[in-house]
């Protein structure tokens, strides 16, 4: 028997009927991409911020003259690793044997650049034989002025663009912005999810991305949105879900579209053609479950005041005020100066996410399992 193709999904994105919603984020981008206007894309881990920018450039690709480049910086630690991932970006837009790849290959061959092939899907893939004497901050700046030579126009998305302030090398804000604002046939998407590295480059008067693109915040999927979406997906494959087991999945979730999207797709695996608030409950039980071994590790890596906070924080689930007596009094947690220093780490850490804006500050545990998951545990 053939099995069904779980049509909720966790990673990658396939097409517009897999995708809920990011109507008025679409169109921005799409609109800022056609003016030649760079973007800035604001998002917390988990909200979808990856598949959108893959869902603007499935549906502008479909205008031919212009070439997308997704380029995740998220694992680079320098210069080499950036110039590796653009140039392999740019290398695999074109076909291997065609003028233009030849003509790549030809520009950069100071690089001594080597072609391979992937053994399981035959996709070239390109290195540098570079010593770090060879690879420098004008690296970068060579292949984006490749770029400008072509004649077709780019969208360009640099992913976890904030990595870069880590990098050893120095001025690779600087560089990168004075070639960038040269360039006429490049649009570019900065997207990143450490919010207070991404404010800092792009908000700041000091630093070189200051006031240098549109800014677009990528916040939760309306829930009315979200519920459609859910219950008209199952429909289509003869479920049936009732609207108060959509609701309690985005409950559950807090709206975080990683986070829904996996729920639904444990429901789905289970193969139940309806489903109701306690379908929806086992598959939850099942997906903290499997969590288990990960989440405990936390406990290993983090001191016994960062394990304690976090529980505070996510036994609470927003915690408005947490450097208040009632909050430190009531899960013990010692002095105000004590509970900064230990915020301050969990921020660092990326385990709690603290949200400013339009809404009213507050903290939270950055991942909803996590949370939901701390929440079973006693204070």
């Amino acid at each position: 028997m053939k099995t069904e193709h779980n049509p909720f999904i966790t990673k990658g994105y396939i097409d517009e009927e897999h995708f809920c919603d990011r109507k008025e984020e679409t169109d921005k981008l799409i609109k800022n991409i056609n003016n030649q206007i760079n973007s800035t894309l604001f998002s917390p881990r988990k909200m979808g911020k990856t598949g959108l920018i893959q869902h603007i450039f499935s549906k502008i690709s479909q205008q031919k003259e212009i070439n997308c480049l997704y380029i995740d910086l998220y694992a680079t630690q320098n210069i080499h690793d950036f110039t590796q991932l653009l140039a392999n970006a740019i290398f695999k837009t074109f076909p291997v044997k065609k003028s233009l790849a030849n003509k790549f290959l030809d520009t950069f061959k100071n690089w001594r650049p080597i072609v391979s092939f992937d053994p399981l899907t035959g996709v070239p893939e390109l290195s540098f034989d570079l010593t770090s004497q060879q690879i420098n901050n004008q690296s970068i700046s060579q292949l984006l002025k490749y770029l400008e030579k072509l004649d077709t126009p780019f969208a360009i998305a640099f992913d976890e663009f904030q990595q870069i302030t880590f990098y050893p090398e120095e001025n690779v804000e600087a560089i990168l912005r004075s070639t960038i604002q040269h360039l006429q046939n490049c649009t570019f998407i900065f997207s990143g999810s450490h919010a207070t590295l991404m404010h800092q480059m792009f908000m700041s008067v000091k630093r070189p991305f200051y006031n240098s693109t549109s800014n677009v915040f990528l916040n939760k999927i309306a829930h009315n949105e979200y519920q459609i979406f859910i219950k008209n997906t199952f429909e289509k494959r003869g479920f049936r879900i009732s609207i108060e087991a959509i609701d309690f999945i985005l409950n559950f979730t807090t709206g975080y579209t990683y986070h829904t999207q996996f729920i639904c797709n444990q429901i789905f695996s289970l193969g139940y053609k309806k489903i109701d608030t306690q379908t929806t409950i086992k598959a939850i039980l099942m997906t903290l479950d499997e969590h288990d071994s990960s989440f405990y590790q936390y406990r290993n890596l983090i001191t016994n005041a960062q394990w304690t906070l976090l529980k505070a924080l996510a036994k609470e689930e927003k915690v408005f005020m947490p450097y208040s007596k009632d909050f430190i009094q009531k899960y013990q947690l010692g002095t105000t100066a004590m509970v900064k220093r230990i915020l301050d780490s969990l921020l660092e850490k990326e385990l709690v996410y603290h949200t400013s804006g339009s809404e009213i500050s507050f903290y939270s545990v950055y991942d909803v399992f996590l949370m939901r998951w701390l929440q079973r545990l006693p204070v």
